[in-house]
């Protein structure tokens, strides 16, 4: 087995499974190793359908891809309230652990993850794939400008798409069982960290939950929002749904700069992505127009982000099996911080739209 490559196994045969089967792929920095389920047909099909070497092994229970010692490491798709279980275990048989958000289903359980992986001396990292984007630094560069952006004021984030009504009926992001946190935790996840990641992951002081929530006929969240408030005055909001056209803005807005884009979470297009600055932006005489006007920036990229969030963490994962060194701990931080933000909003929403203060 050449040391240069992470052979990865997976956990389940879900359907985001099949975009970060490919991101292996073209990563260049792992084998599809393994692919487990609990049906040995559903993982044969998926292997075959998904790009997988003939040498790779297919098992019929995850437990199989656990325990196989030619693994390093596991991408978990598997539903939420299976994480706490599934994940824990992954760490303690040593295998490297990159897990689809939500992390768990309260912050406690990512906390026994976290604990897990930290004790077996395993990388952890989530799949927030647009962090891993050009992009993403680029925008950065522009937000820690204080000659160009100043200081952040607010930022305001939404993720709605428009299910249909099977998903809304059958999906597993609406069933009390498997994915609790509902649109919360799949889409929500995404504003709330963009929110943090504008704020330099300095966690807000409180949170205050939208009012009019919507809930299904299982009480599962299909549609929310809220604000996130700082001590400094600086004030963060976003609104997350099952119900409404597919929208990924994100928008902050400093002292003297704001930044725009529409497509924060998957870019339009898969090789190049934009963003939108303005800098000391005004009208023209008679308030007649915008001066300066704003500008757009172009990024591009080789290869998609996830296939960038793949490299970043076999390069992770390399670096602790061939050179001993210590897991990462940005990733578990920023995963937390987020899952702390979350807790509090569902919180929130269940004590009548109080204020809720984050204890990190």
């Amino acid at each position: 087995m050449a040391d240069s490559t992470v052979q990865i196994g997976i956990l389940g045969c879900a359907e985001i499974a099949r975009k970060v089967s490919r991101a292996i792929l073209l990563s260049q920095t792992a084998t599809l190793y393994a692919v487990g389920s609990r049906s040995i047909e559903k993982a044969q099909k998926f292997a075959a359908d998904n790009g997988f070497p003939a040498t790779a092994k297919v098992y019929g229970s995850y437990e199989e891809v656990l325990d196989d010692p030619n693994v390093d490491a596991v991408y978990v798709p598997l539903p939420t309230s299976l994480h706490i279980k599934w994940a824990v275990l992954a760490a303690q048989k040593k295998k490297h652990l990159l897990l689809e958000k939500p992390i768990g289903l309260n912050v406690e359980e990512v906390d026994v993850i976290l604990a897990a992986c930290e004790a077996n001396g395993v990388q952890f990292m989530d799949g927030t794939m647009w962090m891993h984007h050009p992009r993403t630094a680029k925008m950065k560069e522009f937000l820690s400008d204080a000659k160009q952006f100043g200081e952040l004021k607010s930022v305001h984030t939404c993720f709605t798409f428009t299910a249909d009504q099977n998903f809304l009926e059958n999906d597993i992001r609406v069933k009390p069982d498997l994915d609790g946190l509902g649109a919360l935790g799949d889409v929500g996840w995404y504003c709330i960290r963009g929110i943090l990641w504008a704020a330099d992951y300095e966690l807000p002081k409180s949170v205050i939950a939208l009012r009019n929530p919507v809930f299904n006929k299982a009480g599962v969240i299909i549609s929310c929002g809220a604000s996130l408030l700082w001590e400094d005055g600086k004030v963060g909001t976003f609104h997350c749904s099952f119900l409404t056209n597919l929208t990924m803005d994100l928008t902050a807005v400093g002292t003297k700069g704001t930044l725009h884009l529409h497509d924060f979470i998957i870019p339009f297009e898969e090789k190049k992505a934009s963003f939108i600055s303005a800098v000391e932006s005004g009208f023209k005489e008679l308030v007649t127009g915008w001066e300066p006007k704003p500008s757009e920036h172009t990024v591009t990229t080789d290869i998609p982000q996830e296939a960038l969030m793949v490299r970043e963490f076999c390069k992770l994962v390399g670096s602790i099996k061939n050179e001993g060194a210590k897991p990462e701990k940005k990733w578990p931080t920023l995963s937390r911080k987020t899952s702390l933000v979350l807790d509090a909003v569902k919180a929130s929403i269940e004590k009548g739209f109080e204020a809720v203060e984050i204890v990190s």
